[in-house]
């Protein structure tokens, strides 16, 4: 059976990269330790292997049903979402007062990876109410909390994220959905959405949607932008009645199939209500909170739907017999595993490459959310915050796009058999191209790296982040790791220092276009620096561990392997995308469109 994540990988990420159980020393975590880690890693393993992963194929050939303006979910979820719930999902982190376990989120974002690798669009529903619940639990009122986000922290029902609108799309500060005060101190809304994930089902008796809309008479953009949450069904005298929610059309979605994402409708009768989250006009910020938390998801996402083919493309090379090794001219001697292959064996290590880049970046950008949060130091807290901040983009985009590429390069492993629907890489393939899109496009997740946040506060999340790569290129040549690889790590994020300085102050001096023109090209640069430096991070650890004689040997040197690969074969194109950059390369700037 396909692993879905290496649990090696996994334990080695905790227990030697990051040092999970270290968290346990702050007041937060004091109830926990790596055996309760172990529970409830094993615990979400467990359901991702029997539970989630049988019913991934059924729910992605028979996506949910819109049936007299209800949407009816696949008859699989009804059983695998309790369990979930049963497990302690929806409010892992969350403290205890409000039902939580008060795990570190670094636990429970590899814990996690296991669901989402086995059936991501189960997952969703999970994730989308923690995200929405814990926006209430952050900005609502002592009545929303124990009218709407008790009950979403318990399972009973679900939560969303609204956003997008069908005239503005990405473009928030667009938005047209409004907000009317009444004197009961609710709202009536009114309104259009779009692309809504998880909007409408009949897995739990309602679904609260957590908005973004303008007050009437609010400023336009988006300081005039507030949230609300708006169930679809209101408590009246105890019971659920119709809000004036409808659902106005499913979208068919070539992945995450399982998961609908739906148009909604408020208000079409005058009789939404919607209870304000928060102050007036502060919504986008507040709503941040969820979308940022929603990139790192999305970045998991990406990681795990990788892992989950890159195991199926391993297994099925390591048992398909075809062709002899090269110099063998002998047709009467039996056909050889594909895996013999060189070229079989590059594209298989460019998905590890990836997977475990990607999962190390995420583990350590987990670790500085927890420290932000919980960590008693002041300074700590700061210093997590601004390198997460910093990081964010990269950890959702590199794992979408990159993960991506590793998805195709497991329909190419399986050769005829991996574009056929017989076969699951397809379907992962198609599942991973969401990524890119979901929670801001690739191209939103550059403006956002280059033209904010390495400038933020004169380039000190920047700065930061050359800290923690000058110490570890520092421990990799105490540990013996080999000194190139050392030296190009070291050099490459010099010189995207340097470029970094240069682009800014471009912008400083009026010239946005040159500033950003390349930043697609920039975030990719960066992303690539970032994952070798995980690479060489855990190039370390395994070459301390190997000295020391640990007896996960073969699994270290595959570590040691795929670090060569990064740094060796990828880290060196740091070098053509940072000339683009200042080169003010205008191809596609120049382009009329007319010409297209």
């Amino acid at each position: 059976m396909n692993p879905l994540v290496d649990d090696r990988l996994v334990s080695f990420l905790l227990y030697d990269l990051v040092d999970a159980p270290a968290l346990c020393s702050l007041a937060y975590f004091e109830d926990h330790s790596r055996d309760t880690f172990e529970l409830y890693v094993g615990s979400c393993r467990r359901i991702a292997r029997d539970v989630l992963f049988p019913a991934y194929r059924p729910m992605d050939e028979e996506p949910p049903r819109l049936e007299d303006g209800r949407i009816r979910v696949h008859p699989s979820m009804h059983a695998i979402y309790p369990q979930l719930v049963d497990v302690g999902v929806l409010a892992a982190t969350r403290p205890a007062e409000v039902g939580g376990q008060q795990l570190p989120m670094t636990v429970a974002t590899l814990a996690h990876a296991y669901l989402m690798a086995a059936n991501l669009s189960a997952y969703g529903y999970a994730a989308l109410t923690t995200g929405a619940a814990h926006l209430i639990e952050s900005f609502g009122d002592e009545p929303l909390r124990r009218e709407l986000m008790t009950r979403m922290y318990e399972g009973r029902w679900t939560g969303t994220m609204a956003l997008t609108e069908p005239q503005a799309g990405s473009s928030l500060a667009d938005i047209t959905t409004t907000a009317a005060p009444t004197e009961g101190g609710c709202y009536l809304v009114r309104g259009s959405k779009i692309f809504i994930s998880g909007g409408d089902h009949d897995l739990t008796e309602n679904v609260v949607n957590l908005t973004l809309a303008r007050l009437v008479g609010a400023p336009p953009g988006t300081r005039g932008i507030s949230l609300f949450a708006i169930p679809n069904r209101r408590l009246e005298d105890g019971a659920l009645v119709d809000n004036d929610v409808s659902v106005a059309g499913a979208i068919h979605k070539i992945g995450w199939r399982g998961l609908p994402s739906l148009a909604l409708s408020f208000g079409e009768r005058g009789d939404c209500r919607g209870w304000l989250v928060g102050e007036p006009h502060h919504g986008l910020r507040q709503m941040f909170q969820m979308m940022n938390e929603a990139r790192i998801m999305i970045g998991l996402n990406g990681a795990a739907t990788a892992s989950v083919a890159y195991h199926e493309a391993v297994e099925y090379a390591r048992t398909r017999t075809q062709g002899r090794a090269l110099g063998d001219r002998d047709p009467t001697r039996p056909p050889v595993p594909i895996v013999e292959h060189a070229d079989v064996r590059r594209m298989l290590l460019r998905q590890k490459a990836i997977v475990d880049g990607a999962f190390a970046l995420l583990a350590t950008t987990a670790r500085w959310a927890d420290l932000w949060e919980h960590a008693a130091d002041p300074a700590v807290r700061e210093r997590s915050r601004l390198l997460l901040d910093l990081l964010t983009p990269v950890a959702k985009s590199f794992p979408a796009e990159h993960g991506f590429e590793a998805n195709a390069l497991a329909v190419q492993v399986h050769g005829g058999y991996g574009y056929s629907s017989e076969y699951l890489p397809e379907a992962w393939l198609r599942d991973q191209k969401l990524n890119s899109i979901h929670e801001g496009t690739t191209g939103i997740q550059s403006l956002d790296l280059l033209g904010r946040r390495v400038v933020a506060q004169g380039g000190a999340p920047l700065r930061l982040f050359g800290e923690e790569i000058a110490e570890a290129v520092a421990r990799a040549r105490r540990a013996g790791v080999n000194g190139a690889w050392c030296e190009s790590v070291g050099r490459r994020f010099d010189l995207v220092a340097s470029l970094t300085a240069e682009l800014g102050a471009r912008g400083l001096a009026g010239d946005v276009e040159g500033m950003l023109a390349h930043s697609a090209d920039y975030l990719e640069l960066f992303s690539i620096l970032a994952v070798a430096w995980q690479h060489l991070r855990m190039a370390t650890v395994a070459h301390e561990r190997l000295a020391a004689g640990d007896e996960r040997a073969p699994f270290l040197r595959g570590l040691l392997a795929g670090a060569q690969y990064w740094i060796c074969t990828e880290l060196p194109r740091v070098d053509h995308l940072a000339d683009l950059c200042r080169s003010g390369e205008d191809s596609y700037l120049r382009l009329d469109p007319d010409w297209l």
